[in-house]
C-alpha cells in the first residue's frame, strides 16, 4: 500500500474511496475481537490497491475508472479470502499477532481461528466464510421487494429479522445489529450488495488463475513477497479500467468465461 498516495483512518464502518491519485482506507476496531478488524482492513486495502492501479494517465475518461462494483469487490475479497486467511499468510503474520497479543498460537491455529464458523452472529462484515452470502441473499430479497413496492420501509426491521431468524438461526438485539447495520441503503446504494457474492465467485477464479501461473504463490506470501500477485493483478485486472465488459476482463485474465 502506498502510504504516498493514501491513508489509514478510523471510521464507524470500514470503507475507501479515492482516485488513482490519492485513494484511502477506514476501518474500525475491536481490541477484543481483532480477527475481524483485521480482516476487514485487508478487505478495504484490497480495494484502494484496485483504486491505485488504475492508469494515471487515463484519469477522468472512462479507462482510468474501475470496472465496476463486482470487479472492485473481486479485489477486495481477493485479498481478504485468499490471502489473507490463507495459511501461508498467517506463517507469516503469527509471530507478530503473538507479539501483539501475548499468544502463543501455532499458524495453524491461527489459520483455523481465521476460518472460524460462528453460530450466533448478525454483523455482516463479521461474517465466517461459510455464512456470509446468506447475509447477502437477505439485503436482496429486502432490496427487490422494496424497488417493486411489495414491501414498505416502516415494515423492513420485522421482515430483516425474521429473515435472519429463518436463514441464520439468530435475531438481531436492535436496529443496529440488523437492518441499519450497514451504510449502503443510507446513502442510497441499492443493487450493491449482490456486487459482494459475485465478486467472491470472481476472487476466487482470478486467484486461481494467479496461483497457475505465479510459480508458488503459498512460498511468496509465507516470505512477504506480494510483487507477483501485485504485478499479476496490475497487468490482468487493474490497469485496463472501462476497456472491457467484465466478462471479456475476467475471460482475458483467466482464460475462462
Amino acid at each position: 500500500y502506498d502510504f504516498e498516495r493514501g491513508r489509514l483512518d478510523t471510521a464507524p464502518h470500514p470503507f475507501s474511496m479515492g482516485t488513482q491519485f490519492d485513494a484511502r482506507v477506514t476501518t474500525r476496531f475491536d481490541q477484543s475481537e481483532p480477527l475481524d478488524s483485521l480482516a476487514s482492513t485487508i478487505h478495504e486495502f484490497g480495494h484502494a490497491n484496485y483504486t491505485l492501479g488504475l492508469p494515471q494517465d487515463a484519469y477522468g475518461s472512462p479507462l482510468g475508472e474501475h470496472r465496476g462494483l463486482t470487479v472492485h469487490e473481486s479485489q477486495s475479497r481477493l485479498f481478504e479470502n485468499h490471502v489473507g486467511r490463507s495459511e501461508a499468510f498467517w506463517r507469516l503474520f503469527v509471530d507478530r499477532f503473538n507479539a501483539q497479543y501475548d499468544t502463543d498460537l501455532t499458524a495453524r491455529q491461527a489459520y483455523e481461528a481465521a476460518n472460524r464458523v460462528y453460530d450466533d452472529n448478525c454483523i455482516r462484515v463479521e461474517a465466517d466464510e461459510l455464512t456470509y452470502h446468506l447475509h447477502i441473499v437477505l439485503r436482496f430479497e429486502i432490496e427487490r421487494e422494496l424497488v417493486a413496492g411489495d414491501l414498505a420501509v416502516a415494515d423492513v426491521p420485522t421482515v430483516w429479522n425474521d429473515r435472519m431468524d429463518a436463514y441464520l438461526g439468530v435475531r438481531p438485539d436492535g436496529d443496529d445489529e440488523g437492518c441499519l447495520q450497514d451504510i449502503h441503503w443510507s446513502h442510497g446504494s441499492f443493487g450493491y450488495f449482490p456486487t459482494y457474492s459475485l465478486g467472491s465467485v470472481l476472487a476466487a477464479q482470478l486467484y486461481a488463475a494467479a496461483a497457475a501461473e505465479i510459480d508458488d504463490l503459498d512460498s511468496k506470501i509465507e516470505a512477504g513477497e506480494f510483487d507477483a500477485l501485485q504485478a499479476w493483478l496490475r497487468e490482468n485486472v487493474h490497469e485496463h479500467g472501462r476497456r472491457y465488459t467484465t466478462d471479456e476482463l475476467i475471460e482475458r485474465a483467466t482464460g475462462e468465461p
